[in-house]
């Protein structure tokens, strides 16, 4: 299976080649699978993450790796894990809440 990865986990991905609005090239995606599913198939689920966007309900402003950047939630995509490149980091407690409360509002109620 390759690297250990768990919810939360900021990777550095390789997503190219992208298609128009798609956030393209190698950077860091939040990793927002849950943990029984990134031990058990090859596939993981991300978002990507930014230093470029604007303040939008579906993007969380996050600080990591001393840069403002924004977890943008409107891009969740499906990967293979052999796209996965190496960690970079974790989010702050903080962000992952916030992170964990716009997905619930997008994709539950």
């Amino acid at each position: 299976m390759g690297m250990v990865i768990h919810q939360y986990d900021v990777i550095l991905i390789n997503l190219d080649p992208a298609i128009r609005h798609e956030i393209q090239k190698t950077r860091p995606y939040l990793i927002i699978s849950p943990d029984e599913m990134n031990l058990s198939i090859q596939t993981v689920i991300i978002a990507p993450m930014t230093t470029k966007s604007h303040k939008y309900p579906s993007r969380i402003p996050v600080r990591f790796q001393n840069k403002n950047g924004w977890v943008v939630l409107d891009q969740i995509r499906t990967v293979d894990r052999i796209r996965l490149i190496r960690k970079l980091g974790t989010l702050s407690a903080k962000e992952i809440k916030q992170v964990k409360s716009v997905i619930r509002v997008m994709l539950v109620e």
